[in-house]
């Protein structure tokens, strides 16, 4: 194996579009990297770059091994590559289909043989290589396409959303044996994906792309705990981080944050850390995660709570999930358990509070949309430029 440097990659195609913009992170010698972001920010694009199927603009470098490949042919890289559908040669058997790379390459016939064995048994598909792609369920089809690539004994493997097609149950099981085989094959590996789940279970480190640009890199639970900015915190989390414009109202030695016509007082200490205190008001938004809020009895007069009305209920087995309207178009999302979701009204309408916790929010400057102040609960001390 070998590690990947990315530097300053670029590519624009001839409409002027920038697919990527310049980006640059590291891969190190057996390490799992996903690539994440959502659809049109540039990620299958990287990963054909890095591939050499696509020339990078100007500028740019790609390193494997330190070695720099960027204008080295596909075949000159030792990458393997797993597309996001099987691409298997319909008419050979399991066995052809691992062994055609090796084949390319004119294997002797007993080292072919053994190499297939070693991939097939880790993979579990030992009993399938005289069948056909057809004979074959869509996951195992998809572990002969791992197998194929894992023959190659590459120096990086590419994997463009292998499992995205296949179903949740398949999806989830296939996680577990992603994780599996690149720490049994000690694999380096880039991996590209949209769903967020799939990154933070099976990633060493994320690169989160927006737009063609790195929004952040960090292992899984630095980008949930401590993103950078509103769209790393929205991206990352499922459900998804509920953002609310804020005003912050600083007055006689008291911190407070107004949502709607609710008042929730705050640790004038973590303002001042976060280097937001000093101005009379100044507008915010506001980020906090649907599993940080608690449900409370209509009208609370607690401090800390907001006051709304039910707009959706799902309930999703062991939790159940609540819409508040606190303000016209203004929805806030409330994670809690199903059992509790019982003593509360779940009609249209019907009056509801919830609780904010103020050590798990995180305010994000209006107009930049960077984060300016992380939860109180984060892991590590930073410093917000």
């Amino acid at each position: 194996m070998a590690s990947l440097e990315v530097r300053n990659l670029r590519k624009t195609f001839k409409n002027g579009t920038v697919a990527v913009g310049g980006i640059s992170f590291e891969v190190a010698d057996r390490e799992a990297v996903f690539i994440l972001g959502p659809s049109g920010a540039g990620k299958t694009t990287t990963l054909r770059l890095v591939a050499g199927l696509e020339d990078a603009d100007t500028g740019a470098d790609i390193l494997i091994g330190g070695r720099s490949v960027v204008d080295a042919m596909p075949r000159e890289r030792n990458v393997a590559m797993v597309y996001d559908k099987h691409s298997l040669f319909p008419h050979l058997s399991v066995f052809e289909n691992l062994a055609y790379p090796l084949r390319i390459r004119r294997m002797k016939p007993a080292e072919m043989r053994e190499r297939i064995d070693s991939v097939a048994s880790v993979l579990q598909i030992g009993e399938l290589l005289d069948r056909l792609p057809f004979q074959l369920s869509g996951g195992q089809m998809q572990r002969v396409a791992i197998g194929r690539a894992l023959v190659r004994q590459a120096d990086v493997y590419l994997l463009d959303e292998p499992i995205s097609h296949l179903d949740a149950q398949l999806r989830a099981r296939m996680r577990v044996e992603f994780k599996r085989l690149q720490r049994e094959f000690r694999a380096t590996m880039l991996y590209v994906s949209h769903d967020q789940l799939e990154a933070m279970t099976m990633a060493d480190r994320i690169v989160l792309l927006n737009q063609g640009r790195i929004e952040q890199v960090g292992e899984p639970h630095d980008l949930f705990d401590r993103p950078v900015s509103e769209f790393a915190a929205t991206f990352v989390g499922e459900p998804k981080t509920n953002t609310i414009p804020v005003s912050l109202i600083e007055e006689d030695g008291r911190c407070l944050i107004e949502i709607g016509t609710s008042l929730v007082p705050v640790s004038r200490e973590w303002v001042v850390r976060s280097g937001v205190a000093g101005s009379k008001t100044r507008s915010f938004t506001l980020g906090v995660r649907p599993q940080h809020l608690a449900l409370c009895p209509p009208g609370d007069q607690g401090e800390r709570t907001v006051h709304g009305q039910v707009y959706a209920v799902e309930t999703l087995g062991s939790r159940a999930i609540f819409d508040i309207e606190i303000a016209p178009d203004r929805i806030v999302r409330v994670m809690t358990t199903t059992d509790e979701a019982r003593h509360y009204a779940t009609d249209n309408g019907a009056p509801i509070s919830f609780r904010l916790d103020p050590d798990s929010i995180y305010l994000f400057d209006s107009e930049t949309r960077r984060t300016v102040a992380y939860a109180a609960f984060s892991r590590r001390e930073v410093t917000i430029n």
